[in-house]
């Protein structure tokens, strides 16, 4: 099942999530093996489950495991691996770690330090830092001398302008780190680093790339840099998500904490669990399951979704000056043909307009050939992005 990768430099990606961990392995061309670990952390009593896959995409395990949290879930990962793949052993590590706050912008060895300058970012993302930081500090524990590169989401966005990251609160809260940062970086870097590969308009001049799935954001590119994005001081801003609000006027939060008298912990599992495609649907955060749904509270949710986007790519479209390229990715990017077309029926006045055949057919060129603005689909690829990361600080590539 694993041989033909036996002795092969195998980079290990971790991501982890609020409740998930995802683990692969990967070499320069496959991923031999791809693990996930759902249910951390969840207080309804279900135990955690894995799935994991060989390069085939063949399920080699499937069910409940003994980890009440991420360091937990690792261990006994790298466990399974031991007992039913000795011989593959990763030369080294990748993490995604959401935050990087002003100090951490490139991709870094992990050394004790670098671990205290991301427990100390913890305030600024308490509710992905923590987990992030666990599967490094039990790797630290368990193998000190397997290396370990921190790729950070926020580092992507580093650059844009300072009145792009500004809030309008007093100076004195911007020293302290409250200003705007966005997320999805890897994904975005991802995109940026393939476009050369695809269109060199898209790569050379502005673009707009949709990050669409759970989670979901824009960003506005110029030359494959990052001008500006939808998300800002937590991954909780900008569009609607899954199960998160995205935007919403300060001044209802205000009131439910006033007049609802909700408690922090209650108003953040409201806007972080509650909202997006799930609160408005009342059915479900998944996509899928909304638009196979007849409901009218289905249509609404999944109209919200590509209005708020719509008017995104607007806003994102006056940061650049312009637009030349619109680009769909992540699950819903890549996927939802119907959510792709009413988006791009609601940017028609930008000059958008794509091959209803070739939507559906879910091509990577989408516009027609008189349209003055490109549209492609083109699915990112995190953890190729972090193994590239980890390659070039290890001195591998």
């Amino acid at each position: 099942m694993f041989d033909t990768f036996v002795g092969k430099n195998l980079i290990a990606i971790v991501n982890a999530g609020s409740a998930t961990l995802k683990f692969s392995l990967l070499d320069t061309v496959e991923t031999p093996l791809r693990a996930l670990v759902e249910r951390l952390g969840e207080s309804d009593g279900e135990e955690p489950r894995a799935v994991i896959k060989d390069a085939l995409g063949n399920t080699v395990f499937d069910g409940p495991i003994p980890s009440r949290n991420h360091g937990e879930a690792l261990a006994w990962l790298f466990d399974w691996i031991a007992q039913e793949c000795p011989k593959l052993r990763p030369v080294a590590v990748g993490h995604r770690v959401v935050h990087g706050g002003d100090s951490l912008q490139k991709p870094i060895l992990v050394t004790p330090e670098v671990i205290g300058q991301i427990e100390s970012l913890i305030s600024l993302a308490p509710l992905h830092q923590p987990h992030n930081l666990s599967p490094i500090q039990f790797i630290a524990r368990k193998f000190p001398k397997l290396p370990q590169v921190a790729c950070f989401d926020t580092a992507f966005h580093a650059n844009q302008s300072k009145i792009e990251r500004m809030f309008a609160l007093p100076r004195s809260w911007s020293e302290k780190g409250i200003k705007r940062y966005g997320f999805h970086g890897l994904s975005y870097e991802y995109i940026a680093l393939h476009l050369p590969e695809i269109d060199e308009q898209a790569a050379t001049g502005r673009t707009i790339v949709c990050h669409l799935g759970n989670g979901a954001s824009l960003c506005g590119l110029h030359a494959g840099r990052s001008v500006a994005t939808t998300m800002a001081f937590t991954a909780l801003e900008g569009l609607p998500m899954g199960t998160r609000s995205g935007s919403i006027d300060p001044g209802v939060l205000l009131h439910l904490l006033d007049q609802e008298k909700m408690t922090v912990g209650e108003l953040s599992n409201l806007l972080y669990k509650q909202s997006g495609l799930l609160g408005i649907s009342g059915i479900s955060s998944d996509m899928r399951d909304l638009l196979s749904d007849p409901s009218a509270e289905a249509a609404e949710a999944v109209e919200y979704f590509c209005y708020r986007i719509a008017r995104a790519i607007g806003s994102l479209a006056a940061a650049l000056g312009g637009l030349d390229a619109l680009v769909f990715t992540g699950g819903i990017g890549e996927h939802a043909a119907s959510v792709r077309a009413r988006i791009c029926e609601l940017s028609q006045w930008l000059g958008i307009a794509i091959d209803s055949v070739a939507n559906a057919e879910n091509r990577i060129v989408l516009h027609t050939a008189d349209s003055p603005i490109k549209v492609l689909v083109i699915p990112t690829n995190e953890e190729r992005m972090i193994a590239k990361h980890v390659g070039q600080v290890l001195g591998m590539t």
